[in-house]
């Protein structure tokens, strides 16, 4: 009988011990399992959304959106606002130099990119509107851009469509990779 109890004072440690650690690697793998699912969660959730974009004291932009949810991924923390962003951008008289609307955006601080998805409208002062399901405003390079089917209608309804489109900010020097166009003629300046 002291022998057995002699073997189970060596084993039951070592038993132990062995559990333990058993159970200490299973905690840390649920642990990390956590981080990872909490890391994908929002972080904030705001409602009624107006964010002004000012440059030496001039108001260069504002950003209307229902509802934004942060998220603070490591590598590349976002915004999004999944029901509906307009933008705003203004000369420095804040007269409306134009607008962008869409169904959903995306805002990563640290790459200075807007993207905007579906239904994406782009109207500029002179009436001109271009249309896609995607539109980028890189604003470190001062450009907006498309890797999608961009249609640009202008007041006479002059079209242009092109497979993709890159141009400035301001929309004033549009490019369109494979484009056709429709144009209108007035018959009075061909007689």
């Amino acid at each position: 009988m002291q022998n057995r109890l002699k073997q189970l004072c060596i084993y039951l440690p070592a038993v132990l011990t062995a559990l333990f650690l058993s159970a200490c690697e299973n905690d840390l793998n649920k642990v990390k399992a956590i981080a990872a699912a909490d890391a994908t969660k929002p972080i904030q959730r705001t409602t009624g959304v107006t964010v002004t974009y000012s440059d030496s004291g001039f108001v260069k932009a504002q950003i209307f959106s229902p509802l934004l949810i942060e998220y603070a991924t490591k590598k590349d923390p976002y915004k999004i606002m999944p029901k509906g962003v307009k933008v705003i951008s203004y000369t420095h008289d804040l007269k409306e130099d134009g607008n962008i609307i869409a169904d959903t955006g995306y805002y990563y601080d640290q790459k200075q990119l807007v993207i905007f998805r579906k239904n994406v409208v782009a109207t500029k002062p002179d009436g001109t509107v271009y249309r896609s399901e995607e539109l980028v405003w890189d604003q470190a390079k001062r450009q907006v851009y498309s890797n999608k089917k961009v249609v640009m209608t202008k007041v006479g309804g002059d079209e242009m469509t092109g497979t993709s489109f890159v141009s400035d900010d301001k929309f004033k020097n549009p490019v369109f990779q494979n484009s056709t166009a429709i144009i209108h003629v007035d018959d009075n300046l061909t007689h």
